[in-house]
């Protein structure tokens, strides 16, 4: 019985770190997929369609540009106060801020108020999200053991796997069975609305899990820091360099698969949303199942070897898609995202060992947090759709955007020669 015991919550922990990586990228790619194909008509009409998608993809970077706050917010919160509670508070922000876009008015029934009304809850939402990724996985890695470090910081990032899979299928369902004025006059709504189930799905999960352990500790003994930033701006900034890094490469990688792609493959190549969907989904199903099988490797050859192979085989991918692309051919181009979304997962899967290795527990959720969040910011991929949508129409050629790439991932490997490594155990406090 103690081991069904173990079994079950082991699972619930699991359950309660991804759903809210899962919900955040359920709306981003939702936000994601109707900002490539619809919003740029709904929420910012152009003559021009490229300047209206330009447009659609900035209200996409407000919501990384507010991450930062939330990181240093939610982050000093998490390590004052608690883990579980800060990730109960990111969670209904969070969820309540994608809802509410279900039921926002396009621009043709309020006009300016309309596009202003998405940036504000795109600005709420990130806010919220800018504390959740290190809470959820410290969740998993700070109840585990330290010998599954890798295994249990990786459940986080199944997170975003699902999300899109959902994502992929609830808009898929919608394209299938909507004509496309029955689409552009309400579908795009339900994706949103949906996403009110995973908020109670994902309160419930979170109430059933304890305060980690770790943090306990230091509040028995009143270990836990007053100014946590503070103590990490003078006392790790080279651990807060290192973990920032590993977001660069990975994240601007993630944008040119899953984000440009939509545009490129349905604007240039005049394809159908159904073969790019189809491509998210099982491109997604393939980085879930990766980004399982890298954590649990990672335990016993280390993050760092892993994430280098990421690296490496990133390059290709940079370089293949576009040619793939073009060829218009569905299982190519479902062949290039299963590859480069299995290769993303190298790198993905073992960013939660790799930089909540940085920190020491009173710090951790802080220091977690903004590396996490600035990281994404400094590295671009709060532009990296912006960037690439303006490459390719200022130069009508994709060989810019996939050199953008190999720079970004060029930036992360010069990081983790930064990283350090604490033993497996060694979570002593400053």
């Amino acid at each position: 019985m103690p081991d069904t015991d173990r079994r079950s919550g082991g699972v619930r922990l699991a359950l309660a770190s991804m759903i809210g990586t899962a919900l955040e990228w359920y709306d981003f790619m939702i936000y994601n997929t109707m900002a490539a194909l619809i919003f740029n008509k709904l929420f910012f009409p152009a003559s021009v369609p490229m300047i209206g998608t330009i447009l659609a993809f900035s209200t996409y970077a407000v919501g990384y540009l507010s991450r930062p706050l939330g990181g240093v917010i939610f982050g000093r919160l998490g390590d004052r106060i608690g883990r579980r509670k800060i990730l109960m508070v990111t969670l209904i922000v969070m969820g309540l801020s994608t809802s509410l876009i279900a039921v926002l008015p396009t621009f043709d029934t309020i006009g300016i108020a309309s596009p202003v009304i998405l940036v504000l809850l795109r600005l709420v939402q990130g806010i919220a999200l800018g504390g959740e990724w290190a809470g959820a996985v410290l969740l998993t890695v700070e109840h585990g053991a330290a010998g599954r470090r890798g295994l249990n910081a990786s459940w986080a990032q199944v997170g975003p796997g699902v999300g899109t899979i959902l994502s992929s299928a609830v808009i898929g369902l919608m394209t299938a069975t909507l004509d496309n004025d029955q689409f552009v006059g309400w579908g795009w709504r339900f994706p949103f609305a949906l996403s009110g189930l995973l908020i109670i799905f994902g309160l419930i999960l979170r109430r059933s899990i304890a305060e980690t352990p770790m943090f306990q500790d230091l509040q028995r003994r009143a270990a836990v820091i007053r100014s946590p930033v503070g103590l990490l701006l003078r006392r790790h900034r080279r651990g807060l360099l290192a973990a920032a890094s590993s977001r660069v490469g990975p994240d601007v990688l993630y944008a040119l698969l899953v984000v440009f792609s939509i545009t490129y493959v349905n604007q240039i190549d005049g394809l159908s949303r159904r073969v790019i969907l189809t491509a998210l989904l099982a491109g997604s199903a393939c980085g879930v199942i990766m980004t399982m099988l890298y954590g649990w490797l990672s335990d016993r050859i280390g993050p760092r070897p892993i994430f280098a192979a990421g690296l490496l085989c990133g390059i290709p991918v940079a370089f293949a898609f576009f040619p793939l692309a073009d060829t218009r051919q569905g299982p190519l181009i479902v062949l290039i995202m299963a590859a480069g979304l299995g290769v993303h997962a190298a790198m993905y899967a073992v960013q939660g060992a790799i930089i909540t290795q940085q920190f020491p527990p009173a710090i951790r959720y802080t220091g977690a947090s903004i590396a996490y969040t600035f990281g994404s910011l400094a590295g671009g991929g709060a532009f990296a759709p912006l960037i690439m949508a303006t490459l390719f129409r200022e130069t009508s050629s994709t060989l810019a955007i996939s050199l953008y790439t190999l720079a970004a991932l060029a930036v992360s490997g010069a990081g983790m020669l930064l990283a350090a490594r604490m033993p497996d155990g060694d979570d002593t406090d400053p």
